[in-house]
């Protein structure tokens, strides 16, 4: 991922309820209890109760029943940094839908077609444990987005995404097999300037986020083998406003344009058409965005990141069809630059080439 964002998509844009871009019922993340117990003269009332046959009688004090320690929204609101089970957030394991796009055109009878809805209901269960994987990531995006800062090691970035990823999916990983179940998608992406996609930091690395970065973050989650698999980019100068706002209409377009049966190279052109419309202003220079034409999304299997079928995000040849039931990351890479990367092997985090 160049100067810009890869928004990658598993839940079609995972920006609409599960991915929305944000805007929760706890728009801090903080879980707040404030359950007090006050044992004076909050918690006891004094009651007149008259005179009787024999003179007054005693004031009697009544008790209020004591408010339970942890409030009543304990556990049921998330922490931050991030360490409450999404599980716990869903009792019934049922997990927001998100942003679903509508069938179009000669696809658009599955709409209403009783038999065709019918076997999309009976097909939900890798559905549900997609829609797990996609609110973890999402609650752990939320929380990088608003923490991440300037003056930060890449070590810290990394480690408080993927120790928030453990503990919401409940799979940390200690104990044999744990991990197969769930967990880390893949080691985190934290890909700074002309790096466009693929860094991670191992240990002892002391790069430092700087207040000119442009930081490319790469976040993957699994339950079950599902992997969701979604990025974005930070940058605190408001220079890069315009590519950010590039790529993010670049990644729209292309989740618009994917369907069954749809042509990969129709859905490249439409992405180039619309990245390659922006313009960026960088020291009173006018610079043109272009796509880098060597980078793309991607189909997802269960178990594996990268299934064979690609997406390219510039205009080609390549008459692949999206089929049914598959699961596509929908990656776009804007560049100020050549619109062409290389391999380094040193900013490799373990997968081999794309």
């Amino acid at each position: 991922m160049p100067s810009n964002v890869c928004e990658l998509d598993i839940e079609l844009k995972k920006k609409g309820s599960h991915g929305g871009d944000d805007g929760e019922k706890t728009a801090s993340g903080t879980v707040q209890d404030f359950a007090k117990d006050n044992d004076d003269s909050e918690d006891e009332k004094d009651e007149d109760l008259g005179s009787g046959a024999n003179g007054p009688t005693k004031k009697k004090k009544k008790r209020k029943p004591r408010k339970k320690k942890g409030g009543a929204n304990s556990g049921t609101t998330q922490s931050s940094p991030p360490r409450v089970p999404v599980s716990n957030l869903f009792p019934n394991h049922q997990y927001p839908a998100g942003e679903e796009v509508e069938y179009r055109n000669e696809n658009s009878y599955r709409t209403t077609n009783e038999e065709k809805r019918l076997l999309d209901r009976m097909n939900t269960d890798f559905l549900n444990e997609y829609r797990q994987g996609a609110e973890v990531h999402r609650q752990v995006r939320q929380w990088a987005q608003k923490n991440i800062k300037p003056g930060q090691t890449l070590t810290q970035i990394a480690e408080g995404i993927e120790d928030g990823i453990r503990a919401l999916t409940g799979h940390p990983g200690l104990e044999e097999g744990d991990n197969i179940k769930g967990g880390m998608g893949f080691p985190t992406g934290l890909s700074i300037n002309h790096c466009a996609a693929h860094y991670t930091p191992n240990a002892g690395n002391k790069m430092v986020l700087g207040e000119k970065d442009v930081m490319k973050v790469d976040i993957g989650a699994h339950i079950n083998g599902r992997i969701v698999d979604s990025a974005f980019t930070m940058a605190f100068d408001p220079i890069y406003d315009n590519l950010l706002a590039a790529v993010k209409d670049a990644t729209n377009t292309g989740v618009r344009e994917a369907g069954i049966d749809v042509r990969v190279c129709d859905i490249g052109a439409a992405i180039q058409e619309t990245m390659e419309s922006y313009e960026v202003e960088i020291n009173g220079k006018i610079l043109p965005v272009k796509c880098i034409r060597n980078l793309n999304g991607h189909d997802i299997i269960q178990y594996s990141i990268h299934g064979g079928k690609s997406v390219p995000i510039v205009k080609g040849n390549d008459q692949t069809k999206m089929e049914e039931n598959e699961i596509f990351a929908i990656e776009t890479f804007g560049s100020t630059g050549r619109g062409y990367v290389q391999d380094d092997v040193r900013t490799r985090h373990g997968f081999p080439p794309l």
